[in-house]
């Protein structure tokens, strides 16, 4: 099994620089201070969730059944890891009660046969 590169000092967490690569190929070793990648400095817990989100084309239906966790738990994992790559992870809309109201409506519409799946559908995305 390989080492993996650490991203963050062991001791105070900062973030480590890269001053020596290596080609075992042609023996070649170039020295200076190189940026690791963004992912590279992810914790190890949050790397292998990367892996299982990209593994799973980002359904968060087979990420909850690989990890065995919830869906706020997938949620909660994948807004770490945005911000923990520099970004600021959209905050999520609350519940409007008048667009909830709309939502129950519209689905009434539906189940009383008023109007068809398709009409429902987009109806719903008309709403957000």
């Amino acid at each position: 099994m390989k080492k993996q590169m650490l991203g963050r000092c062991p001791v105070c967490t900062s973030h480590l620089d890269v001053t020596r690569l290596h080609c075992k190929s042609c023996d070649t070793t170039i020295e200076g201070r190189f940026e690791p990648c963004k992912f590279c400095r992810l914790p190890l817990d949050q790397k292998e969730f990367v892996e299982v989100f990209i593994k799973s084309r980002g359904n968060i239906k087979e990420v909850e059944r690989e990890l065995g966790v919830s869906y706020p738990t997938v949620r909660g994992r994948l807004e770490a890891v945005i911000e923990a790559l520099g970004y600021r992870p959209e905050p999520v809309p609350k519940n409007d009660p008048e667009n909830a109201k709309r939502r129950k409506e519209v689905l009434d519409a539906l189940n009383n046969g008023e109007i068809s799946a398709e009409e429902a559908v987009q109806l719903l995305k008309n709403q957000n």
